[in-house]
């Protein structure tokens, strides 16, 4: 029914433009316009009408003083009949004076008659210029202290507040509060969603906080956490869990560097990532954020550090390649409690991580240890509470948990960059607002990710610091961590997008490194009778859910927050890569499998999840850890008609045990990314499968949390498992694995890496072929602590490990 119906009708209607007249519009191209000391501005005016010519004649009276600025004054009139988009230009000298100053912001006033006016007056800065702050010879130190002695509490709350892209009412947003930040949330995009696009939006928020006095810039954020994700069209890799069953830090390193490439070249010079959680729960929505359940597995991947920020030292930020990184979450963010979450329906996300103080710093805290010796350049707490048994505080929150931001981080480990809050994490804190921001900053945050509430934020922190119950020593603290940073990306002498890298944005060599990335983190978990590789002259029948969707196998955080099924963004999917891997084959698809299966060699299945991410994606938030019906289905037709290899596309381990025995072989493919390519090189042959589970593999949700090194360890498949195509297995049995065991002793006292992961290596194939499908405990246990050893450079344990499960198989 129309939402017109039953109201009476208008005597006349309202007086509208003519049919086919538009109302003209007077703008100016930007809303700033920057100039050197003793130069001229040069601000367009442009009328526009939709295509028509003006009808009617548009006056534009200009004027502006200054101290800095010669007056200007004067009229510009557009003529009826002038063709839309018409320009006329104003000039705006400035004087020289010589002298050391702040920048000076004098408004253009424009009075307009006969067309709609600009929402605002365009504003002439004419620079900063002479200071000491400004001088990209002197140190970074030096040009901080400068820099701060000339703020005001007002300006140094403003660089300490981060707003979303979204919320702000306008650009001048940024300029009015002094913001020091803003950012894009998952999905948060201009449109159009395109390189381009995205530079110029920043580029127009870095002219803002550049209207300011001290023209301090922006540092602008997203959550790069798998490529430049946001964006239609990067190179989106595989999510975190893929690249620890990957187990090659280098390749992880090479990833991190495509992605600080393509997210720099958008002008974006900060990426909240990487998650360097330890996950001991799969029933966690975020569990494919992090690299492995072993926080040696975690470390060892934190290379990608590297990648995205280069040198540890911090001089390759001013790249034009490369990011601020952030470490994320601080602290056990991957061991909450099952049940614990008190947000909204989350069931672990977010809840309580309840630990003895040993098991805190063996498992959770070691990982930012290795990142802060990295040289990470932020940190970012976690939305959940710690619970240290013994402490007598109880379940606090990562946010307000002074003793371990301020001691432990900043204090013991000597991190030296800045602590930036999540996103409205703060209001989850007991207490009133001026409660929560005092308790955040003094707890040690440094810059808060206040999305929406920026003016109230600023304002409270300035009341606070005004009533003495945030010092102004803790405010200096956290306003140079943050200059330092932005003077070590180089912002001040380079604040806006340095576009050259834009062509390379999923670039054929991009992919490449996405593409080898997905190949290494398949895991083949089974492979009976050897059914994989496939052979280009079988015929394959392809079915499943997730065979020919980019979507679902880029997971979620992809161009949105949670992802979506469906042709999203850029990519080859699974089926693709098959068919070009063997063209001119008989590749059959069926995607609920409803084809007849007649005549082909063997069945490829790919089931698995659809796109979640964060809480939205825990298990008993409407998600399990079980395939879908109409998965199910799928694998019990084709496995029951020929040989199958099913494929699980998923952002964390699935509950298979009832179907195992049906299939010929499984692999875990988690999130490869956008290059299904890679797969299909594995499963063809043309690379060889080398993954390894980074997380234990149940054999039912009641045994979770399992993970390596617990009392009771009785998996599926254990944690370090993978199959390999590369290599014979090595004979002789346990005399080899003696052998083996003595020359991983020798390779550990040597220290060397390369032999010792070999060695390792060698012996775990034997226990894999030996074992087989009768994985029982006394196997699991030590091959999974096999493993774990391996990560900490013990080979010759690790050899001795693998010799007790070799006897127990």
């Amino acid at each position: 029914m129309s939402l017109l119906a039953g109201l009476p009708a208008l005597a006349s209607p309202p007086a509208t433009a003519a049919a086919g007249e538009a109302k003209a519009k007077l703008t100016t191209g930007a809303a700033v316009y920057s100039v050197q000391e003793g130069t001229a501005a040069h601000v367009p005016l442009s009328v526009t009408t939709g295509g028509a010519p003006l009808t009617e004649p548009v006056t534009v009276t200009y004027a502006t003083t200054g101290k800095d600025v010669e007056p200007v004054k004067g009229k510009v009139t557009f003529p009826a009949g002038t063709a839309s988009g018409a320009t006329r230009t104003v000039t705006v000298p400035t004087t020289r004076d010589g002298s050391a100053e702040m920048a000076e912001t004098v408004p253009l006033k424009l009075t307009v008659e006969g067309a709609e006016a600009p929402a605002t007056d365009p504003r002439i800065v004419v620079d900063a210029h002479g200071l000491p702050y400004l001088d990209p010879k002197l140190p970074v130190k030096k040009r901080v202290a400068d820099l701060l002695s000339r703020m005001t509490l007002e300006e140094k709350a403003g660089q300490m507040t981060q707003a979303e892209r979204g919320a702000l009412a306008s650009e001048g947003d940024i300029t009015t509060y002094g913001l020091g930040s803003v950012l894009s949330g998952g999905g948060s995009t201009p449109t159009p969603n395109t390189p381009e696009a995205w530079a110029d939006m920043i580029d127009g928020y870095q002219k803002a906080a550049l209207a300011t006095r001290l023209q301090i810039p922006l540092i602008y954020g997203v959550d790069a956490v798998h490529g430049h994700n946001n964006l239609v069209g990067a190179t989106i890799m595989p999510h975190n869990i893929g690249l620890g069953a990957s187990r090659d830090p280098q390749l992880t390193q090479r990833t991190g560097a495509v992605t600080a490439a393509e997210t720099r070249a958008t002008g974006v010079p900060w990426n909240f990532a990487p998650c360097v959680c330890v996950t001991r729960d799969d029933r966690w929505g975020r569990a494919y954020e992090s690299f492995g359940e072993d926080p040696a597995l975690v470390k060892s991947m934190e290379t990608i550090i590297q990648g995205l920020q280069g040198a540890r030292s911090g001089k390759d930020l001013k790249r034009n390649d490369k990011v601020l990184a952030t470490a994320k979450h601080f602290v056990g963010d991957g061991g909450t409690t099952f049940g614990s979450s008190t947000t909204g329906t989350y069931t672990i996300d977010q809840g309580v991580t309840t630990v003895t103080r040993e098991e805190l710093e063996a498992v959770h805290l070691s990982p930012y240890q290795e990142a802060v010796d990295r040289g990470v350049g932020s940190v970012m707490p976690s939305f959940s509470s710690l619970d240290i048994v013994g402490d007598g505080k109880g379940a606090v929150k990562m946010h307000a948990r002074a003793d371990m931001i301020n001691g432990v981080l900043k204090d013991r480990m000597d991190f030296d960059g800045f602590v930036i809050s999540d996103w409205e994490a703060i209001d989850q804190i007991p207490g009133d607002y001026a409660s929560d921001v005092r308790t955040s900053i003094n707890a040690g945050l440094d810059m808060i990710m206040v999305p929406y509430a920026y003016p109230t934020f600023r304002s409270t922190l300035i009341a606070e610091a005004q009533a003495g119950r945030v010092s102004q020593a803790r405010i200096d603290d956290a306003v140079s961590r943050i200059l330092t940073q932005k003077f070590e990306l180089g912002l001040f002498e380079k604040p806006y997008a340095d576009r050259s890298g834009i062509d390379e944005i999923g670039s054929a060599d991009h992919r490449a490194v996405a593409r080898e990335a997905a190949a290494e983190s398949q895991v083949l978990l089974k492979n009976a009778g050897g059914v994989l590789p496939l052979k280009k002259s079988q015929k394959v029948y392809v079915a499943g859910s997730n065979a020919d969707d980019i979507g679902n196998q880029t997971g979620g955080w992809t161009v949105t927050w949670q992802g979506s099924s469906g042709e999203i963004t850029e990519g080859t999917t699974i089926l693709e890569g098959m068919r070009k891997a063997a063209p001119g084959a008989a590749i059959g698809y069926s995607e609920d499998a409803s084809a007849p299966t007649d005549g082909y060699d063997v069945g490829m299945v790919v089931v698995g999840e659809t796109p979640y991410a964060e809480g939205v994606g825990d298990v008993g938030n409407g998600h399990d850890m079980v395939l879908s019906a109409a998965d199910r289905a799928a694998v019990d037709k084709v496995c029951g008609a020929m040989k199958c290899a099913v494929l699980i596309v998923s952002g964390r381990t699935q509950i298979v045990g009832d179907q195992l025995g049906d299939m010929d072989a499984l692999v875990a493919s988690w999130l490869p990314g956008t290059e299904g390519d890679g797969v299909a090189d594995v499963l063809y042959g043309k690379r060889a499968f080398t993954g390894q589970l980074p997380v234990t593999w149940p054999k039912s949700e009641a045994q979770l949390p399992i993970n390596v090194g617990d009392a009771s360890y009785d998996p599926q498949f254990p944690y370090g498992w993978g199959l390999t195509t590369r290599t014979k297995v090595p004979e002789g049995g346990q005399s080899t694995l003696k052998a083996l065991a003595a020359a991983g002793a020798l390779a550990e006292k040597a220290g060397s890496e390369e032999a010792g992961r070999a060695i390792v290596t060698k012996a775990r194939l034997i226990v894999q072929q030996k074992a087989g499908e009768r994985i029982t405990e006394a196997v699991a246990k030590p091959f999974a602590d096999a493993d774990h050893l391996l990560l900490t450079g013990r080979y010759g344990a690790a050899v001795t490990k693998l010799t007790a499960a070799y006897r127990a198989a």
